[in-house]
């Protein structure tokens, strides 16, 4: 699992740095300021839980069961949270109305959120007085 967890963060790291570039440059021209703003919300959450996830998979105190919970509520949290943000910023310049699935958007941050009160409750059960 922790190499699983590791390649996440990898790649949410890289395609971050991507994202964040192109929309500083690249889009630059096609959106208002607000979407460009917006996009970049959504690339800063990413790249916050490409962070994120590089702590718990290199993490020996965080138990293999929390690590899965972690992993997977971070992984459909980004997709779907900076995913409809994508969508959403960049929605005049496809075919496809992204408004119509905005209501993903929250519900990925509440996975976010729950990404972190797992590893906060993991902490809690730790018993040793060294850590």
């Amino acid at each position: 699992m922790n190499k699983t967890i590791l390649i996440t963060a990898s790649l949410f790291g890289i395609l971050g740095i991507i994202l964040g570039a192109f929309g500083a440059h690249g889009l630059k021209a096609f959106i208002p300021i607000e979407a460009q703003q917006s996009f970049e919300t959504g690339v800063r959450y990413q790249m916050y839980h490409a962070f994120f996830l590089f702590f718990v998979g290199s993490n020996a105190t965080v138990r293999p069961k929390a690590k899965k919970a972690i992993y997977f509520l971070t992984l459909l949290g980004v997709l779907l949270f900076s995913g409809s943000i994508y969508g959403l910023a960049t929605n005049t310049l496809t075919t496809f109305n992204f408004k119509t699935i905005g209501f993903v958007t929250p519900i990925g941050g509440l996975l976010l959120i729950s990404a972190w009160v797992v590893l906060l409750f993991n902490f809690l059960k730790i018993k040793s007085k060294y850590i």
